[in-house]
């Protein structure tokens, strides 16, 4: 177990090599990965999360594919498309891109709500059925997808039950003056990419999944996270739309990996308590009366966290 813990901490310092400044973003990608689920990123563009998928990738010698969503992409763009060989006198099935460990999926909510749903689909059920044959995705498999914020024309925004079938929510953030200074230096000649090399394999991640469901949960944490998004569904006057059980889930799957990636093999408060916002972020709507009046859903998380009594 104590060689499995040093893994994260490896794959973390290889990624921060190229992504400069942003280890906290870093950490919650990896905890997002060996908790087995898959993250959405909503940033603006340019800054990295096409890198940040990239270099996570080479950095577990992972197959890395990237879908760039768009109106026109269809279904079999993503999941892949039985041709008929006409010399062989069969039908053959092309994988797409979805066949991969790492998957980013850019501009997610760019594509219409049929093709976002074969994505969806595959990530819950880490399968696809095509013409009525079901194929097992590869192992890692993990979906990094990429949300604009700020430009809205020509998008379909992913409804709220698809939203919630990623683990957590993150958002990448400028960086500050020196941080992207030393972006420029890195970059003078060529891509640090060009000369990442791996540091982790493809079965260290998968055994490190494994060792991350073995970290133990006492009664009391477990109580302590239900009772965390219990309180966000009983906050009439300011959530439309509280977190579903899947939080919970979520908060208890990515509470033990950021034990996990802390060395330990129990999960404490703060485990739960600093990932909260990240895991109900995308899960909360609030109500419209709310928004004008200036809360945000941070607010809101904070507000559950100090009315919620800790466990001792």
């Amino acid at each position: 177990m104590s060689d499995l813990h040093e893994i994260p901490q490896r794959l973390i310092d290889n990624i921060s090599k190229v992504i400069v400044g942003k280890r906290d973003v870093i950490e919650l990608v990896v905890v997002g990965l060996i908790s087995n689920g898959h993250v959405l990123l909503e940033d603006v563009p340019g800054l990295g999360k096409t890198m940040l998928a990239r270099t996570l990738a080479k950095s577990i010698a992972g197959k890395f594919k990237r879908i760039q969503f768009t109106p026109d992409l269809l279904p079999s763009d993503v999941t892949g498309v039985s041709i008929y060989n006409q010399k062989r006198g069969e039908f053959e099935f092309n994988e797409g891109p979805i066949f991969a460990n790492i998957v980013l999926a850019d501009e997610i909510n760019r594509t219409t709500p049929r093709t976002q749903s074969a994505l969806l689909e595959a990530m819950q059920e880490f399968r696809v059925t095509i013409d009525g044959i079901m194929r097992e995705l590869p192992s890692p498999f993990f979906v990094i997808a990429t949300e604009n914020p700020i430009e809205f024309h020509g998008t379909y925004p992913l409804p709220e039950s698809q939203v919630d079938r990623f683990l957590i929510q993150l958002a990448v953030g400028y960086p500050s003056n020196q941080e992207e200074a030393s972006i420029l230096t890195r970059n003078l000649k060529d891509s640090p990419l060009d000369s990442l090399q791996s540091v982790v394999s493809i079965q260290d991640i998968i055994e490190v999944q494994k060792a991350v469901t073995m970290v133990h949960i006492d009664q009391k944490i477990a109580d302590y996270i239900v009772q965390i998004v219990s309180a966000s569904r009983n906050m009439p006057g300011d959530i439309k739309l509280g977190a579903s059980p899947r939080a919970s889930l979520a908060l208890m799957r990515t509470s033990r990996a950021l034990a996990f990636l802390d060395k330990r093999d129990y999960v404490i408060p703060d485990d739960v308590k600093n990932l909260a916002f990240s895991v109900l972020k995308h899960r909360l709507i609030l109500q419209p009366r709310s928004m004008v009046r200036g809360l945000t859903v941070k607010d809101t998380v904070n507000h559950i966290l100090k009315k919620i009594s800790v466990p001792v």
